[in-house]
């Protein structure tokens, strides 16, 4: 998730919560959750997802990695911007084949850009996206070159030396450097160009009770969950509308591959998969932000520039598949996707489904899978009950 405008309530703007549940009814029952071999493993492909590096503008690693796993059920193909996508044809013989579901998750995370390598051989360099400074003091990364990733370490002055007044201070990222271990500026310069990036090296920890803490869950979640709905979609023979999941690039730094991915397929309605702030960790006000717990489902979202009958949907659908879930508002922007694809061409109608996420936009996003597989169950469930009479018209 991009951080919000200054001045904007984006994401923390006033929220309520409400949790949903009912009896199912109807003649389909809910699309089942992902399969794994064990029911509490980690799905290998969001495993394969973390593990690739991959910021802003550099996502082709993780972004073949969804690619290939979407070409096992869907037709798929990647635009200019590296964004790639997956097209779920329509149930044969509906007369709503021709309109299009887009259900989008953003694939980019955020990282490091080295901009000035000095004679000492020290790298200095600065945010991909939104950094809080602190995080970064003593971190190892990977710098990915042309020769292939090396290891750095993100240092700054000790504490030891630091004036009494400095030591009160938050950490600046331009008093920040990563050092590579080169001996001098031009050791240096033979292993990193300027231009180079780097994320924090952290692997995906598998914690009790189906918890999951690595970087790049916001938003490599969203692009899984996209791409699971699209194969609960495909496995129940398609939708009346076409499926086409997108795990578009840039959002952290333009939204550039949500813009163009809207744009370039034309949906009649589209679902943007993201994080959002689990409310259960210490400090935070739910009067604010709402409740949204680990482990308390998919969190829709409801506000000015989202669409009120899709919400509904998604709602409806909800409580009828026995999902748990929980609603958030937003006053103005929400600070994801959605934000661009509302208004793309004339106008797109727009939700916007979230998975609580704890210490986002940092190497130990902390996530439950349960609300990550009930994100990809109310999605395909949703995108089954549309028809040829379905509208989103305000």
């Amino acid at each position: 998730m991009s951080e919000p405008p200054a001045g904007r309530g984006a994401r923390k703007a006033p929220g309520a919560s409400a949790r949903g549940r009912a009896p199912a009814r109807g003649r389909r029952a809910a699309a089942r959750a992902p399969a794994t071999r064990d029911s509490d493993a980690i799905p290998q492909l969001l495993l394969d997802l973390l593990t690739a590096r991959g910021p802003s503008g550099y996502e082709r690693a993780p972004a073949e990695i969804w690619r290939r796993a979407a070409s096992e059920f869907a037709e798929t193909s990647t635009d200019v911007l590296g964004t790639p996508a997956a097209r779920v044809p329509a149930r044969r013989g509906r007369p709503s084949a021709s309109r299009r579901l887009l259900v989008l998750g953003h694939i980019d995370e955020i990282g490091l850009i080295v901009t000035h390598i000095d004679d000492q051989g020290y790298l200095w360099f600065t945010g991909v996206g939104g950094w809080d400074p602190q995080i970064l003091v003593g971190q190892r990364v990977l710098i990915d070159t042309r020769d292939g990733p090396i290891v750095g370490l993100i240092g700054r002055k000790p504490v030891h030396l630091l004036r009494d007044d400095d030591r009160k201070k938050v950490a600046d990222i331009r008093e920040m450097h990563i050092d590579i271990g080169a001996k001098d500026g031009d050791d240096a310069r033979v292993r990193v160009r300027v231009g180079d990036v780097a994320v924090i090296d952290a692997r995906p920890v598998e914690l009790p009770n189906r918890r999951l803490a690595a970087r790049a869950l916001d938003d490599r979640l969203g692009s899984y969950v996209a791409l699971e709905s699209a194969r609960l979609v495909a496995e129940a023979g398609g939708s009346p509308w076409e499926l086409l999941a997108v795990a578009a690039a840039q959002e952290e730094t333009t939204f550039g591959g949500s813009r163009t991915s809207a744009f370039a397929l034309r949906p009649d309605a589209a679902i943007i998969v993201e994080v959002t702030h689990a409310t259960d960790a210490p400090g935070i006000e739910v009067k604010e932000s709402g409740e949204h717990a680990l482990g308390s489902g998919p969190v829709l979202g409801r506000g000015s520039t989202l669409n009120p009958g899709l919400f509904e949907l998604l709602f409806e659908t909800a409580e009828r598949e026995r999902l748990p879930f929980t609603v958030e508002a937003s006053a103005r922007t929400t600070g994801t996707d959605a934000d661009a694809v509302h208004i793309s061409r004339s106008g797109v109608p727009t939700a916007l489904v979230s998975i609580p996420l704890r210490y986002m936009h940092s190497p130990v996003e902390l996530v439950q899978l349960d609300d990550v597989s009930a994100s990809a169950a109310l999605i395909a469930a949703t995108a089954l009950r549309l028809n040829a009479r379905t509208s989103f018209a305000r």
